[in-house]
């Protein structure tokens, strides 16, 4: 089954962005059928992805509006896994759906014509919580938010989690909290070390492992168009991002394996036709044993 992440974060500068497609090309590498949604009307994870976003076309504003089939507007990008390309039309975009019925919905229904075609779709939403970042929460599975340990940080993170609720409550159930990601961490900060103790104090296991450090090669790849896996693979932000892609894969086997025990079958133990019959045991006592 085809998992939708969408990553999120109204705050700009956190490593949005970098998170998105380096998990895409770190998954891609993982063997994962990747499609990368470039929903900020800046376009920087096309080009970061090595696609020029002045001349993709059509792109995600034509793939919305219903002007293009999404299959005619995914690109391939060098780095193994499929793009959506965003441009600044995406902003035109935004502003005509306000008028059309079903305007949340509309990514949605254009990525469920893909089918099971994907392991993993990623979009990146834009920094804000206008109506691309609510298409994006609709349509997705989970939430990843990136989130750099500084105060304003903390702050910021009230109102997206208020979003994810209105958004569950009103038009996708389903939408969970996958995790949230340290991004841009120097161990030798004193704030970012107490930020992080908070972060993990008020949200327990959904604070992942895996930590993004500043890293100047990562900072330099994107104006080269390449994910961090191809500039510079042996830098502490590619290894970074292979050990996040390996925590997500890590548990999504954790959560199909637990899925599958709920709802396996519970046989009864064989007994003779003369003695009392036992009752089944409970899926949770089996789970002890």
């Amino acid at each position: 089954m085809t998992r939708i992440i969408a990553v999120v974060n109204q705050k700009g500068g956190v490593g949005k962005t970098t998170t998105a497609v380096n998990l895409a090309a770190a998954l891609a590498e993982a063997k994962r059928r990747v499609l990368l949604v470039d929903l900020d009307p800046q376009g920087n994870a096309t080009m970061a992805s090595g696609i020029d976003k002045r001349t993709a076309k059509p792109s995600g504003c034509e793939v919305l509006l219903e002007e293009a089939p999404i299959e005619s507007a995914i690109l391939h990008t060098p780095a193994g896994f499929d793009l959506l390309p965003g441009s600044r039309d995406l902003t035109a975009a935004e502003i005509k759906l306000m008028d059309m019925l079903a305007r949340e919905s509309r990514l949605k229904e254009q990525l469920a014509k893909l089918g099971e075609r994907y392991h993993t779709i990623l979009i990146d939403c834009p920094p804000s919580l206008h109506l691309l970042t609510v298409n994006a929460l609709t349509a997705a599975h989970g939430v990843l938010i990136p989130v750099q340990c500084e105060y304003f940080a903390l702050e910021g993170l009230t109102s997206l989690l208020d979003t994810v609720k209105a958004v569950r409550a009103r038009l996708n159930p389903h939408l969970e909290i996958d995790g949230l990601l340290r991004t841009m961490y120097d161990v030798r900060n004193n704030l970012g070390n107490d930020v992080s103790a908070q972060l993990a104090k008020h949200f327990g296991d959904k604070l992942l492992r895996s930590v993004i450090p500043r890293n100047v090669r990562l900072a330099e790849a994107p104006s080269h168009g390449q994910p961090i896996n191809l500039y510079d693979r042996e830098s502490r932000g590619a290894i970074a991002y292979f050990g996040l892609a390996g925590e997500l894969l890590r548990r999504d086997r954790a959560v199909g394996t637990a899925a599958a025990a709920r709802h396996a079958p519970v046989v009864a133990p064989a007994h003779d036709a003369g003695m009392a019959t036992e009752a089944p045991p409970s899926i949770a006592s089996l789970l002890v044993r």
